[in-house]
């Protein structure tokens, strides 16, 4: 039994509990956003496409404003007391927004905005800040062998999230899941308590007793540090050209799930529901190959094979988008997308930032997490509703998608060869 127990998260001795802590974390925080996830995109379909210009718009500026202050926030406090009160700020805030329910501002366009801007940060936000103190806490040979099992806790996250709101959303409401939202934020920063216990108890060696000592004390630094590293980091910017063509293609495959949910479905309920299911299929499929092929797949293909494999799907699925643009071509390639994102190509990109010191880690990924990737949301709103309103339809945008496609192939082969080979230069 013990030795399954290994196998199946790729630990070593000593590494078991803290992988299976790991497991739990990003398993509450997963959990804690997909329970609010099909509440927020039911909110967009309200407000409508015309609207989502406005809505990427707010959420662009608010990163504007969150990016500097976690780099003040960095710079000033010590990582392992500012982690936990970061949650429990985000928990606080879904209590706000229960209240707010609570006295009838549950339907208003404004709540809407305002909610779904708060999902779009919250989720970027929480999740960097977690894979940041993932690289923080293993290794680059840990991070390859864990890092599938730690994304399989988030996906198991992801598996209770909509499952708890396709339930209860019809018979409690929207504004009661806030409050269960909220309690899995808040056992994640018991997770992350356990967690740096781990970490003390391996202070066997000078490395490691040095790299403890420097989470008790802030990283000071500049507030714009990470923006600089991104902008003068050849590999930085590559990971962010990554990660703007993946929130480009993303952005346009959003646009294409409203229209096709409004001109199939007539009830706010039945897309709720419809959306929910979605993620329940999605994230089947990506629990599945994260606990029995994720770790075979990174030894056997590498780290390069891994952040190719989305791009090529995005190849393929466009084309047949713009060959068959209906909702059942939209469920086949987004289900599929949408799994090797989160299943492969993810966990690959995190893998990327475990040769970086610490500030780059925190600091420079926060900026490519978060201001970069609403960015992407943004300029690709206002590109794909510009080309909409002079007249190009999903068949064209589509077609379009295929060569940006292609361009992000091109990046994700350069990325895995250098990560290579930083790899190969870490002492």
């Amino acid at each position: 039994m013990t030795s399954l127990i290994y196998r199946a998260t790729g630990a070593k001795p000593g590494e078991l509990r803290a992988a299976l802590w790991a497991f739990f974390y990003f398993f509450c925080l997963l959990a804690s956003y997909y329970v609010l996830r099909p509440i927020r995109d039911e909110m967009a379909n309200q407000i409508g496409r015309e609207g989502l210009a406005e809505l990427f718009t707010y959420v662009f500026l608010a990163m504007l404003v969150v990016a500097p202050l976690f780099g003040w926030l960095m710079s000033r406090f010590a990582r392992k007391t500012l982690l936990p009160w970061l949650y429990a700020f985000f928990a606080f805030n879904l209590l706000g927004f229960f209240s707010w329910m609570q006295v009838g501002g549950e339907q208003a366009r404004f709540t809407a905005q305002v909610f779904y801007v708060w999902v779009s940060v919250f989720n970027l936000f929480v999740v960097s800040v977690f894979w940041s103190f993932m690289a923080d806490l293993f290794e680059s040979d840990q991070a390859k062998r864990l890092y599938g099992f730690i994304a399989a806790g988030g996906t198991a996250g992801a598996l209770a999230g909509p499952t708890i709101t396709t339930t209860l959303v019809a018979s409690l409401g929207p504004k009661n899941l806030m409050l269960v939202s909220a309690s899995f934020l808040l056992v994640a920063i018991v997770c992350i308590g356990m967690l740096r216990a781990w970490e003390r108890a391996q202070n066997v060696d000078p490395l490691a007793r040095a790299r403890n000592a420097q989470e008790d004390v802030p990283m000071g630094g500049s507030i714009w540090a990470g923006l600089r590293d991104v902008l003068t980091n050849p590999y930085l910017l590559a990971i962010c050209g990554f990660l703007f063509a993946y929130s480009l293609l993303s952005t346009l495959l959003y646009f294409h799930q409203v229209d096709l949910l409004k001109a199939t479905f007539t009830s706010s309920i039945e897309r709720t529901q419809w959306l929910a299911r979605v993620d329940l299929i999605v994230n089947v499929g990506v629990l599945l190959i994260q606990l029995l092929a994720f770790g075979t797949l990174m030894k056997k293909l590498g780290t390069r094979f891994m952040l190719v494999a989305m791009p090529i799907v995005s190849v393929l699925g466009f084309v047949a988008m713009a060959a068959m643009p209906v909702l059942n071509t939209l469920l086949v390639f987004g289900v599929v997308r949408r799994a090797g994102e989160y299943a492969v190509s993810k966990p690959a990109r995190e893998t990327l930032f475990n040769v970086l010191p610490a500030e780059q880690k925190y600091k420079a990924k926060n900026v490519i997490d978060t201001l970069v990737h609403r960015t992407g949301d943004w300029l690709s709103t206002l590109l794909f509703t510009g080309l909409g309103k002079q007249g190009l339809s999903m068949v064209h945008l589509s077609m379009l998608a295929v060569p940006l496609a292609l361009g992000w192939w091109g990046v994700a082969h350069w990325l895995g060869g250098e990560a290579r080979r930083r790899e190969r230069q870490s002492p």
